[in-house]
């Protein structure tokens, strides 16, 4: 490797991982500003074992790109009325039919009722 190209690799390098730091001090900060319900709505959504909402859907600092549901995005706009969201998470077939792929969460007992509750307040972050 050439000096030119080594120079060149080690500041790219360096700008990477400034960036890097960066941006996780950006979500950092966006998390220090949740309340303890909305951050704990956040881990559930985030969970695998949980809520698992990144397997299909894609949301800001989430690690997944899900791109099977829509992105969740401007949540007060689409559900004025948390009441609902809460009920589209309890159970999405009362909304979109027998036919919709996302797990009724509160129906089969999958999230209780207060998990579904902190997920609502964390959707409404968004």
């Amino acid at each position: 490797m050439t000096p030119k190209i080594r120079a060149l690799t080690q500041a790219g390098s360096a700008v990477l991982v400034a960036a890097s730091l960066f941006m996780a001090g950006q979500a950092l900060a966006a998390d220090s500003a949740l309340t303890k319900s909305q951050q704990e709505g956040k881990e559930i959504a985030f969970t695998k074992s949980e809520g698992n909402c990144l397997a299909c859907h894609s949301i800001a600092d989430g690690t997944q790109a899900g791109n099977i549901g829509p992105a969740l995005i401007a949540m007060k706009i689409r559900y004025p009325k948390k009441e609902d969201l809460f009920d589209v998470i309890w159970d999405p077939r009362e909304k979109f039919g027998k036919g919709v792929i996302m797990p009724p969460f509160g129906e089969h007992k999958i999230l209780t009722k207060e998990q579904i509750e902190k997920v609502v307040d964390y959707l409404y972050t968004l």
